[in-house]
């Protein structure tokens, strides 16, 4: 029997703000405003919250700086830092702590202006002791390590990773937030420069600005709320490593454990779910996690993102605001998935709506492939 509270917590607000490039605005300008938008969303307000959840891009205190920055007084600050992952996480330790009682309402927020401060961030990431006298580009390196490693084993090419490029920019050109949404052909995607072999520009991910932020209650409450509340069924996390190189095997991630926790705590399959966001900061992200989540068999997943499988009218509907790869990627992308997976379910999200959505995935990956934090969220009829 899962120990976790399924479908006893429920995401009442969502927002986004700030997509693409918002200057004149700071990383918590941006998060307090998205923050403002998902209470408003929710029908609450900042007196309502007593749990808050926050990743600055820059600040190791920032939890600490964002309530200050908000005049709250949250019973409970959760700060954690595992890069893109943090977000699902944040869900996971949300619902314990209201289903047990020790929070009322949590909000979970992000911001970044990494796109319009260009030059005047600090990084807080120490170099990677073992890697760093080799002078690696990373992150990028660290993944073009491993897509190189899946190419040789099970024979993908670069158009299948390049299926992955093109279906999340036919889903970005029916999203007016996303950044990028101007047509993208596999000629443009196999004249692209390269960055690190076999990952060029088009593989990887935008450097943008943008803010985004959920709010959760228990269920009892927020069926009193403005909106119909999306049901968190599932949640689990796991972190394998720091350094790509401590990785046991570079073509299978802690998605495969993580999301496996995960559908059981939900009593869901992969064949229940109707849509999939997960966190595409390169192309080889998608393939890896559409085969740990399972979706398809290992070594599959270049070959089952073909022919449109994952793009807008496939069989499967995955990153449908357009990933990290075309709608934005404001450092850390993980709470978007989920803004995302809310939107679909809710059935708010226009031309790019997946029709009768009843169950989503939100995965968040943090590190070079080092965190994994998947969530599964159900329509408030599920």
């Amino acid at each position: 029997m899962s120990d976790f509270p399924r479908g006893r917590t429920a995401i009442v607000g969502a927002a986004t703000f700030g997509q693409g490039k918002a200057p004149g605005y700071e990383a918590s300008d941006l998060a307090a405003i998205a923050s403002a938008m998902a209470l408003e969303d929710a029908g609450l307000s900042l007196a309502d919250v007593d749990g808050l959840f926050f990743c600055h891009p820059t600040d190791t205190m920032g939890g600490l700086s964002f309530a200050q920055y908000l005049g709250i007084r949250p019973k409970v600050t959760d700060n954690n830092r595992t890069g893109g992952s943090a977000f699902q996480t944040y869900v996971e330790h949300a619902a314990y702590l209201l289903d047990a009682g020790a929070i009322d309402c949590a909000l979970i927020a992000y911001g970044s202006n990494q796109a319009t401060a260009t030059g005047k961030l600090v990084s807080t990431v120490q170099p990677m002791r073992y890697e760093a006298p080799y002078r690696p580009l990373n992150p990028v390196s660290s993944y073009a390590l491993a897509a190189a490693r899946y190419m040789h084993q099970y024979g993908a090419t670069r158009e299948q990773l390049g299926a992955v490029a093109l279906a999340a920019r036919k889903w970005a050109m029916l999203n007016p937030e996303a950044f990028k949404r101007d047509a993208l052909t596999m000629d443009d995607y196999l004249a692209s420069r390269m960055v690190s072999d076999p990952l060029s520009v088009l593989d990887c991910c935008l450097v943008t600005d943008g803010a985004a932020a959920v709010v959760m209650t228990r269920a009892d409450r927020a069926r009193d709320l403005k909106r119909a509340p999306i049901k968190v069924l599932g949640a689990a996390a796991e972190s394998h490593h720091r350094e790509i190189g401590w990785l046991d095997d570079l073509t299978v991630t802690a998605a495969a454990r993580s999301g496996a926790r995960a559908y059981q705590r939900a009593g869901l399959t992969p064949a229940d779910i109707d849509v999939v966001q997960v966190y595409d900061a390169f192309t080889i992200n998608t393939i890896l996690f559409l085969e740990d989540l399972g979706f398809c068999p290992k070594g599959e997943g270049a070959r089952f993102v073909e022919d449109g499988r994952i793009a807008p009218g496939g069989a499967l509907p995955v990153n449908t605001n357009g990933g990290g790869l075309s709608c934005c990627h404001p450092g850390m992308y993980g709470l978007f998935p989920i803004v995302e997976a809310v939107r679909q379910l809710r059935g708010e999200a226009g031309d790019r709506q997946v029709a009768d959505a009843s169950f989503a995935i939100a995965h968040g990956n943090g590190g070079v492939l080092s965190s994994q934090a998947t969530v599964i969220l159900g329509a408030a009829a599920t």
